[in-house]
């Protein structure tokens, strides 16, 4: 962040006098960003993402509101692989079940849109942010074009052959708004003074639990677009044994393409990815505890989630992913993500 010593007067009141109001806009957006990626996860379980087969924008803000609009809707619907494959039993009001989701999920992404960008253009004209601060902006505002792009890229391949959507295009969709939440929080936490403690072991380590994380969650992307979270409902072993005989099918038939692509081997690396993060932030835990004690609350906060998270994840898998369970678990996920960025921005 430059310096304020070295800004325009102006500008540094006008820095000092909105700093509260940029970090309230920015946390706003973070939370409106999470409750986009909730709600996807509600949409995806509840089989909702493919009823709305067109991507409008701007009109589609409006959803149906009379009969004949939405008998019109119903017909379009109609002529989409997944009502021939799996819906064709559907009546009219099966249909506004399904929609519902769907539309309140991109409703809320236009709703995202306007928080940020009315706000943005208010503090830019007051000459609130620094050129550093502007570049941030614009690639919040690019990074949200391009996830509602990706959103519609990821609908569309549910659209033409087969009815269910490409598990490389929802991992995407589901990193890259994650990836987008990350950034506005780090940024964010720019506009909040916070109480470092600087360490550059702890700092490193945080580095590679964010990214194990990140791993993590893209296989989690992967269990969910490969449905392979209905495989193996058993704990902690997978059916009667610890590594199935699968395993070594899955390869001899997809060669290395079974890691991404194989239902049995993306599970078996969820699993087995679980439990190294967990591991690993119970000895950054000890690390805080020794060479940072200043950062053990947050340290504590970090260890109490992820037991919290490898719960949510057990019991999700034994129940075969049941709504609640399969988003409080998703949920977790974004809360450890948040957490660990936290930590880095608070040991830099």
């Amino acid at each position: 962040m430059k310096p304020l010593l070295v800004m325009p007067a102006g500008k540094v009141r006008n820095r000092i006098k909105y700093r509260s109001a940029v970090h309230s806009w920015l946390m706003t957006g973070v939370i409106l960003v999470l409750l986009m990626v909730v709600i996807g996860g509600i949409t995806r379980l509840t089989q909702s993402g493919l009823s709305m087969v067109r991507w409008e924008p701007i009109t589609g803000a409006i959803p149906p509101l009379t009969a004949e609009q939405w008998q019109l809707e119903f017909e379009e619907y109609q002529g989409s692989p997944e009502f021939k494959a799996y819906n064709y039993h559907f009546t009219l009001n099966d249909f506004k079940q399904i929609y519902f989701w769907e539309y309140l999920h991109r409703l809320v992404g236009r709703v995202v849109g306007l928080v940020f960008l009315f706000p943005a253009i208010f503090f830019w004209i007051k000459d609130v942010f620094d050129v550093r601060m502007r570049k941030q902006v614009l690639l919040i505002f690019l990074g949200g074009l391009f996830q509602g792009v990706l959103g519609w890229y990821m609908v569309k391949s549910g659209l033409v052959d087969k009815p269910h959507v490409s598990h490389y295009r929802l991992a995407a969709h589901l990193s890259t708004a994650l990836a987008l939440a990350g950034y506005i929080y780090w940024v964010a936490l720019e506009w909040k003074p916070l109480k470092k403690v600087p360490s550059k072991a702890i700092n490193r380590a945080t580095i590679v639990l964010l990214s194990l994380l990140s791993i993590q969650i893209v296989f989690g992307a992967f269990v969910a677009g490969l449905k392979a979270g209905k495989m193996f409902n058993t704990f902690p072993k997978m059916g009667l044994t610890w590594f199935p005989s699968d395993l070594n099918t899955a390869f001899e038939l997809s060669g290395g393409f079974a890691i991404f692509e194989n239902g049995i081997v993306v599970q078996f690396i969820h699993r087995y990815l679980a439990y190294l993060i967990v591991f690993g932030v119970i000895w950054l835990w000890w690390g805080i505890k020794k060479y940072a004690f200043k950062l053990l609350p947050l340290g504590n906060f970090l260890l109490v989630m992820v037991g919290v998270q490898f719960l949510l994840g057990v019991l999700t898998l034994i129940w075969a992913i049941p709504v609640s369970l399969g988003v409080l678990h998703q949920l977790g996920a974004v809360i450890v993500f948040l957490t660990l960025i936290t930590l880095l921005k608070r040991t830099s």
